[in-house]
């Protein structure tokens, strides 16, 4: 169980970096505008909030990696406490995606859903294994 929460903590971690250099460094391109659908002006007029929320993304990103290596370091509390913090951050930021911009409800639960596997399947590991 501990293993594939860790395999779906790391494609979350994956897919938050991946989403951090979109937002950090690609935010104005084109094909970046049209995956969060913005115009041109609207995206140079966010430049600065999309460089600095792409850096939360890879911070919740290195939290969630942190915990995979301490899990898979033999580490397993530690482990499982930083995933939860990592990915539990991802999930909770979805969810106020989704929440706060319905029409954006896509993004949202591309967002949140391998947080939230993550961690469930740590949440069910957990009372047997701590």
């Amino acid at each position: 169980m501990l293993t594939t929460a860790i395999v779906f903590a790391v494609l979350a971690a994956a897919l938050h970096v991946y989403i951090f250099a979109l937002e950090s460094f690609r935010w104005t391109a084109v094909s970046t505008r049209k995956t969060f659908g913005t115009t041109a002006e609207e995206a140079n007029a966010t430049k600065e909030l999309a460089f600095n929320q792409g850096f939360y993304n890879l911070f919740l990103a290195i939290v969630t990696l942190a915990g995979v290596i301490a899990a898979a370091s033999g580490h397993h509390s530690v482990g499982a406490a930083l995933v939860l913090a990592g990915a539990g951050s991802m999930l909770a930021a979805g969810l106020v995606l989704l929440i706060s911009s319905p029409s954006k409800a896509k993004a949202a639960l591309v967002q949140l859903t391998l947080p939230l596997v993550a961690v469930v399947l740590v949440l069910v590991w957990l009372p047997t294994n701590v």
